[in-house]
């Protein structure tokens, strides 16, 4: 089973040396930090190995090995692994992320006219996308040379990244929702989507939910929606159809075994949720993912 989500408050916060323009922090861990978190600090993650579903403030979806993300200042978030994580000991998800910010520049710095395109993509940056072909492999090139870079270097790699995410049109926005949790509610959010994952396969019932948040089924609905901009079935589903979408992968196992094991109590409802989800049916995606 995964680790179950605590219902501790998070408090994150990106270890940084007193006088760093910007962070790169390298992570090789069995599996990526799994509680909903968020910082003041904008980050740039490249995926160099690891899988499973991103929470983005109201996106849910895979993530995956060659992935490049941008997520905005005080966005709540979690790259949460697949299950196979979890079971397997040895370190198998690793990451080098970016974290910046206007106090990291210091007024002065961040406000010259020179690091006016800065201050433009940390607005344009409140909301998380992804980078899409040919400008991530541009980007994780630069993102991999800066984590080895030091001094002028480490400055000139950084600027020459914020260069290619300004300039490039090959960027999909994830989340239509910037703002962050109260941190207050960070526990209430991870024991819900921990729960989530852990019990997806089988029927939820709101009423078990709203229990663990404390609230009436009324005010439970009202709260989650509040929060993530959709309702808990709405998320509940887009959980499963990741989970569908990894079992996809594997050939042996039937579109009806996928739809049963995801979650979903029958196939033809399963092909709808599916395609609504992600604009192509489970036979579809796993002929373009599996047989491409």
């Amino acid at each position: 089973m995964a680790k179950i989500a605590s219902n501790k408050i998070v408090a994150f916060s990106v270890p940084q040396t007193e006088h760093e323009v910007v962070r790169v922090q390298t992570d090789q861990t069995q599996y990526f930090y799994d509680q909903l978190h968020q910082h003041p600090e904008i980050q740039i993650m490249l995926i160099e190995s690891g899988e499973g579903t991103l929470i983005a403030g109201d996106f849910v979806g895979r993530f995956g090995a060659g992935d490049v993300y941008v997520i905005g200042s005080g966005l709540p978030h979690v790259f949460r692994c697949d299950q196979a994580y979890y079971d397997q000991p040895a370190p198998i998800a690793k990451s080098i992320s970016l974290y910046f910010s206007e106090k990291y520049f210091g007024h002065e710095l961040w406000n010259a006219n020179e690091t006016s395109a800065l201050r433009e993509f940390a607005e344009k940056s409140k909301q998380c996308f992804q980078l899409e072909s040919p400008a991530v492999i541009d980007a994780s090139a630069v993102i991999r040379k800066l984590a080895m870079a030091s001094g002028l270097d480490k400055i000139i790699e950084f600027f020459s990244l914020i260069k290619l995410l300004t300039n490039t049109s090959h960027k999909k926005v994830l989340s239509i929702q910037p703002g962050r949790l109260q941190t207050s509610e960070e526990g209430r959010m991870n024991t819900i989507i921990g729960f989530t994952f852990r019990e997806s396969h089988r029927k939820i019932y709101l009423s078990e939910v709203a229990r663990l948040a404390h609230l009436s089924e009324e005010a439970f609905c009202r709260y989650f929606k509040l929060h993530t901009q959709k309702t808990y079935i709405n998320f509940l589903n887009e959980v499963r159809v990741s989970h569908a979408c990894q079992l996809l992968i594997q050939k042996e196992i039937s579109i009806q075994q996928v739809c049963y094991q995801a979650g979903f109590t029958n196939v033809s409802n399963f092909n709808r949720i599916f395609k609504k989800i992600t604009a192509k049916t489970p036979a579809t995606f796993r002929k373009q993912v599996v047989y491409k």
